[in-house]
């Protein structure tokens, strides 16, 4: 039986084979501890970290390389990022704002910091999934520390007005965090240009390896410092202990150039794949709807609410040719609606009737995706 065709490319992308033939070195042959300086072997293997920091660095457009911190995945990135910094500037203030759509690993980490007295405020986002700058502004107080806003959504792909975010963060001395997660490796970044103080990310994104991501740290205009929230060697510039990923790291370093290199034709080929999806799917079935910004978002992403057709359902029929997910997170022993697709108004239904595909570099056979598609909505719409 053939491979289903994969469209969860949100959740997880395949490691490119380059960048595995990138990594294999580093696994027995170049083994040495990146921190162990001191001989051949470590040396080796720092000169790869750094050599992939570099990389990072300039593809992010940080003003030093420094300024990459690795971690294990941006859930890590996250925690680090907003405890470090609520801990770290702590005296100034306890009020965070964040958007009502962040995913987990910043809402969850924001629940924590309640407990260490943080004042959440979540921002709620128009129809189309955007932050308003004016209430964002509104919701600024004397005692604000800490504004976090992700770069793209993961259910929706909505983009943020980042770089306009950044500019009021600036202006009212604030400490901006954006989890882009979604975004490195499929949109331009520049965290200068951007105004962007704290950023996450991770490589199983952009078909990278898993278990690796990273952090930055702005080191200029402000200098941005952290509280560590790992302990045991000081790596890191000391806010992030633990002996380096070194195949990971390269591999993320190797995935992120060629995302960055190839980044304008894959978004214009997934764009105009989405597009077609999307278009054909309502010509068959006019009452779907499209889900986040219809414009900025990220090219490969789709949110579509079938009516009539629970999503679950659609994803089970067509498992065996499709792979891909529902617009609600749901286990085996809950099923709770999306709290994305509620902050953009859907209601109960409409929730449970989201599907979410995301394209990738192997996705190439749209007609065939759209006709299957079509059949197994029409086969259980009711």
């Amino acid at each position: 039986m053939e491979e289903p065709i994969y469209l969860d490319h949100n959740a997880t992308t395949p490691v490119d084979r380059r960048v595995l033939e990138k990594m294999l070195p580093y696994f027995c042959e170049v083994y040495g501890n990146a921190s162990s300086i001191d001989h051949h072997h470590g040396n080796k293997a720092k000169h790869a970290v750094d050599e992939a920091r570099q990389v990072i660095a300039k593809v992010l457009g940080c003003r030093k390389e420094s300024e990459i911190v690795f971690t294990s995945g941006a859930t890590e990135s996250n925690n680090l990022a907003l405890i470090g910094a609520f801990r770290k500037f702590r005296g100034k203030g306890n009020h965070v704002i964040a958007s009502a759509i962040e995913h987990p690993a910043v809402l969850d980490t924001l629940n924590y910091l309640q407990g260490e007295e943080a004042d959440v405020t979540l921002l709620p986002v128009g129809s189309d999934g955007v932050v308003d700058l004016a209430v964002l502004e509104k919701a600024i107080r004397n005692d604000t520390i800490l504004i976090s806003v992700m770069f793209a959504n993961n259910e929706i792909g909505t983009i943020q007005p980042i770089k306009e975010i950044g500019q009021l963060a600036k202006a009212k001395n604030i400490i901006f965090h954006t989890d882009a997660t979604q975004a490195v490796g499929h949109e331009k970044i520049n965290v200068y240009d951007m105004n962007i103080d704290l950023l996450s990310f991770s490589a199983h994104k952009f078909y990278g390896p898993k278990g690796v991501g990273g952090l930055f740290v702005r080191s200029y205009a402000p200098l941005i410092k952290l509280s560590p929230i790992s302990f045991g060697g000081g790596h890191e510039k000391g806010m992030r202990s633990g002996t380096l990923n070194v195949p990971g790291i390269v591999g993320m370093a190797e995935a992120l150039f060629l995302a960055n290199k190839e980044m304008s034709d894959e978004n214009n080929r997934q764009r105009e794949a989405t597009n077609l999806i999307h278009q054909l799917l309502q010509q068959t079935f006019p009452d779907i709807k499209l889900n986040g910004h219809p414009r900025k978002r990220l090219a490969h992403n789709l949110s579509l609410t079938i009516p009539g057709v629970e999503a679950k359902a659609l994803i089970h029929l067509l498992k065996n040719k499709l792979s891909f997910s529902a617009g609600s997170a749901c286990s085996t022993i809950k099923v709770e609606p999306s709290h994305v697709l509620k902050a953009i108004g859907l209601n109960d239904d409409e929730m449970f009737q989201t599907i979410r595909l995301g394209l990738g570099r192997s996705t190439h056979n749209i007609e065939g995706i759209i006709e299957l598609l079509v059949n197994g909505i029409r086969s259980i719409h009711f």
